[in-house]
């Protein structure tokens, strides 16, 4: 048999599971790789001979590179003064209404070159990757008009240029209310479907469609599922920012539209959730945010669990309600205040992000699959998610290289 490269003198979490092993373990292992593929995973004293080259992890634990399956890294600006307010007693809702929040990133934003854009998100992008991630989707959502919400989204494809990362891009023009439809929510959502969906839809800028459903500071369900249908006409994927705020009916509007993902969901019911895992559509928990805005609603971890739903975890990483770029605090974050096992946390940032994604080929360690690999100096998986904030991430591996 003939390899590419082995890695060896490791210890895998293939996130496969087996036998009671829902992390997949392999104790002292190796991973081979062939046109950058996973070719043989297993214990190091079968493996196969055939190697180009070797390489030793010295007692490394090996993980797929980690996926952060909802981000907002193109922005300009910040919104450090809100936090000030927030910090006085303004809530994250009183702040949006006053013309606040999203809007004044908007204003940022839109003042902002192409070049401006790509520059400020590769500092968030590389702190993601120095983790161990190697997939990232990146949301527009700050334009708000076509010209702008097509330069973050060319920005977000220029990244893919300057770093060693699969970007998945993802159109939120429904995010807000822009100022210049102040008053006017059921038109602006039908020029978003209308203009703004074919027209990046015709550039093959984004593989998904996004809308922020919430009946006070969002989209009505009915204004979502308008621009839901432009997107399943022009052949784009539907995700759904939903019922983060209080229950809208946001997790049965995604499971009706098979939708990849719908995420926060902290007020989603049980019988939203159940739908979601009958249609497929991954839950996205993101505590950075549920911990920044101080949000005291817990989401539904146990009808999750008895439903069976895919959940995965991701950092939110945006100016105003989670402005960190940490995959790894978010493991932590999942655990300690959403009680998600280690389990539970670590396939909420390899499987199941890769699901919520739309992705077959990655997120576990088995044959056939891409050759993504992680590497952390580590003594068992749970470290990943005990330490606060604490980065053991000794390399990564994409496509084999």
């Amino acid at each position: 048999m003939s390899f590419d490269r082995v890695w060896t003198d490791a210890h895998v979490a293939t996130m496969v599971p087996r036998d009671g092993d829902p992390l997949g373990i392999i104790e002292d292992g190796a991973i081979a790789a062939k046109d950058g593929r996973i070719a043989w995973v297993g214990r190091r004293r079968d493996i196969p001979a055939g190697a180009a080259i070797t390489t030793r992890c010295d007692g490394a634990w090996i993980l797929p590179g980690l996926i952060d399956c909802h981000t907002h890294l193109v922005f300009a600006g910040d919104r450090a003064r809100e936090f000030e307010l927030r910090l006085e007693g303004a809530s994250y809702e009183a702040i949006a209404k006053a013309g606040g929040g999203i809007l004044s990133t908007v204003a940022a934003t839109r003042a902002a070159t192409e070049e401006d854009l790509i520059a400020s998100a590769l500092p968030r992008l590389d702190e993601l990757l120095a983790q161990g991630v190697t997939t990232v989707e990146i949301k527009s959502g700050y334009g708000l008009d076509l010209d702008t919400e097509l330069r973050m989204l060319n920005a977000a494809t220029a990244l893919r240029a300057k770093r060693d990362v699969t970007i998945k891009a993802t159109l939120l023009a429904a995010h807000a209310v822009p100022p210049e439809y102040a008053g006017q929510r059921a038109k602006f959502a039908r020029h978003v479907a209308r203009h703004i969906v074919p027209t990046i839809a015709a550039e093959g800028l984004a593989h998904a469609v996004d809308v922020f459903t919430d009946s006070v500071i969002g989209f009505t369900p009915e204004e979502t599922e308008e621009v839901f249908a432009a997107a399943r006409a022009m052949g784009l994927h539907v995700k759904l920012h939903a019922d983060q705020l209080r229950d809208d009916g946001g997790a049965a509007l995604a499971a009706r539209y098979e939708a990849l993902s719908a995420d926060h969901i902290e007020y989603a019911n049980a019988e939203g959730i159940a739908a979601m895992a009958k249609a497929g559509t991954v839950g996205v928990l993101l505590p950075g945010a549920y911990y920044f805005i101080r949000e005291t609603h817990l989401p539904d971890i146990a009808a999750m669990r008895a439903a069976g739903l895919r959940m995965a975890l991701a950092t939110d990483c945006n100016p105003g309600s989670c402005p960190s770029p940490n995959l790894l605090l978010m493991l932590n974050l999942g655990c300690t205040l959403f009680r998600l096992t280690v389990a539970e946390a670590l396939a909420g940032v390899t499987t199941h992000a890769a699901a919520a994604l739309g992705l077959s080929d990655r997120g576990a360690l088995a044959p056939g699959l891409r050759c993504d690999l992680a590497l952390f100096a580590i003594n068992r998986p749970a470290e990943l998610c005990y330490w606060l904030g604490r980065n053991p991430c000794i390399g990564r591996v994409v496509v084999g290289q």
